[in-house]
């Protein structure tokens, strides 16, 4: 970026002499004119202005490439930094943050910081150089005018800054009322389901109308700002190239100014309030970038947890293997979540984690992955090694997680399924996905697994889509400890059931850590752990849990309740 910044700063000196240069040719070709001098000596500063102007031109297609080529490389970079910041920082983040707001920095904050970044670059340039290269030469032909034109420089500069900072303010709100928006708009589509069953839609679409309208609102405001500084530099900068044209021409009918620097300096005037005009215009222009840029570094500035062994290494999980949990806590903010927490897991186990909604089961399953961190302590001991977290590379190399809703991206199936692997062979994916119980469907597919898919999994089934994430896992083999987060909660009973066939024989020889609250996938574990308010308060094997525990029988009575309930 500092080759660019040179580079660019170069150009821009080069095209104030050309502009220069440019003013002096027409302003000789007027006197000419004016002089009545033979049309023959009038070519050559026609000619020459022509060049400084085809000049200029160039000069300005070249600096925009530029700038652009570098904008784009700089936000790619730092989108690329921003999902792996945001994959290192786990969950937490993204629930402290609001997905709609991610997803929105992510994929429309990233163009808006490259406008921003592009149009920037160059308009600062601009202002820093050329201004002064004119007002030198000005100054030098008619000293009175290059007096004028300077002291009216920072006035334009004070009424830009206090405008620029009433636009920040009300920019700032907009931009807070956007990221409001897109998390309502995502909480909406992932609740519109439940939303329908408790008959409250339509409650909860006057909610989306009202943030929507705030939103309008302050886009509203900043536009009549925008609108106000525009008119204030235009104002200004008229008014001193008219005062100057007013004393020139006092001076020129006195007799006490030729007419060449009086034309010059009149021709060049425009010019050099040019640059800072422009500044004005694109820096309300690209305010959103300015604060998408400002939000992209706030998340970037987070910081990451590091491994606290150096070295440590953590071979394949086999039945000499343990991992134990021993009085972890863990809050969000001021809400304790997890308290107290004690377990034990070792060799190939298949363990469930049951509970009500909120009791924290995902935070206990996100801390077993090392997505979230306690704030202190050593609450885990892997293989007899003391740990504060589980955000060790050695440690997360073998975890495989699959969520409720895995994303699907705009893409092939192939290309889905190796996602986590771009360069597996062709016969790693044709084996992953039949294991994952997807060969009869894609072989009656036209195109096989070059299908292509929507959005977010637009066009197949959620039960197809969870196959697609599980072909992911499988496609990397040495990965043997799965944490599943109720990867069948927005699944049909027939769907999970045909997934449960194909994952059930999966689980062997593997570590699997389930969160669910759909009971028939009890008999299948070999420990059943149950959180209630962030504790664990049972746990064991189903059928001692069955026979001997009351929170056990409690919780499965609430299920079945419940389950009876949404079924009527």
């Amino acid at each position: 970026m500092n080759r660019v910044l040179t580079m660019l700063a170069g150009l821009a000196l080069v095209q104030a002499f050309v502009i220069l240069f440019q003013g002096k040719f027409l302003a000789q070709a007027i006197v000419h004119a004016w002089a009545r001098k033979p049309m023959a000596g009038l070519w050559p500063f026609i000619w020459a202005f022509a060049a400084a102007f085809a000049l200029r031109q160039a000069i300005t297609w070249l600096r925009n490439a530029m700038a652009e080529h570098a904008a784009r490389r700089t936000a790619g970079d730092m989108q690329q930094q921003l999902l792996q910041h945001l994959f290192a920082l786990g969950p937490a983040t993204v629930a402290d943050e609001g997905t709609g707001n991610l997803v929105t920095m992510a994929l429309d904050g990233i163009p808006e910081t490259q406008n921003y970044i592009e149009l920037i670059l160059n308009k600062i340039l601009n202002m820093a150089i050329i201004p002064w290269v004119l007002l030198i030469y000005i100054a030098m032909q008619h000293w009175l005018a290059g007096l004028m034109l300077l002291l009216m420089f920072p006035v334009i500069i004070l009424f830009m800054i206090i405008l620029g900072y009433a636009a920040r303010d009300q920019s700032e709100q907009q931009y807070a009322g956007f990221q409001l928006m897109s998390n309502h708009f995502i909480d909406s589509l992932r609740g519109l389901k439940t939303l329908q069953l408790m008959g409250v839609s339509k409650q909860y679409a006057d909610n989306v109308y009202a943030v929507s309208e705030n939103y309008r609102k302050q886009t509203m405001s900043v536009l009549r700002i925008a609108m106000l500084s525009s008119f204030a530099m235009d104002f200004f900068a008229t008014l001193s190239i008219a005062v100057v044209a007013v004393f020139l021409g006092i001076d020129l009918l006195n007799g006490k100014v030729p007419l060449y620097p009086a034309m010059v300096s009149l021709i060049l005037a425009p010019e050099y309030f040019m640059p800072i005009r422009e500044f004005g215009s694109d820096y309300h222009a690209t305010l959103n970038g300015k604060n998408a840029l400002s939000a992209i570094l706030a998340v970037l500035a987070k910081p990451v947890a590091q491994p606290s062994q150096t070295g440590l290494t953590v071979g394949p999980w086999t039945a000499e293997s343990t991992l134990s949990v021993n009085q972890l806590d863990f809050r969000y903010g001021d809400r304790q979540a997890i308290s107290d927490v004690s377990l034990t897991l070792h060799g190939p186990q298949k363990v469930a984690i049951i509970g009500a909604s909120g009791s924290g089961k995902s935070t206990l399953l996100n801390l077993l992955g090392g997505f979230l961190q306690p704030e202190a302590g050593t609450p885990f001991t892997l293989n007899g090694t003391a740990l504060p977290h589980l955000a060790e590379p050695a440690w997360q190399a073998h975890l495989s997680y699959i969520p409720q809703t895995p994303y699907i991206f705009a893409a092939s199936i192939d290309a889905n399924v190796r996602f986590y692997q771009p360069t597996a062979s062709a016969a790693a994916v044709t084996r992953a996905v039949a294991a994952a119980g997807l060969a009869d469907w894609v072989a009656e597919l036209p195109d096989g697994l070059a299908t292509r898919i929507g959005e977010g999994g637009r066009g197949i089934s959620g039960g197809q889509a969870q196959r697609i994430a599980l072909a992911r896992t499988l496609l990397d083999e040495k990965r043997d400890v799965w944490l599943f987060d109720e990867p069948t909660a927005h699944l049909d009973i027939e769907t999970e059931a045909a997934l449960k066939e194909t994952l059930v024989p999966l689980f062997a020889n593997r570590l699997v850590l389930f969160a669910t609250h759909r009971l028939h996938w009890l008999n299948e574990m070999d420990w059943v752990i149950v959180v209630q308010a962030g504790r664990i308060v049972a746990q064991g094997t189903p059928t001692d849990l069955a026979a001997n525990s009351a929170a056990y029988q409690e919780l499965v009575h609430k299920m079945r309740g419940e389950f009876d309930e949404v079924a009527e």
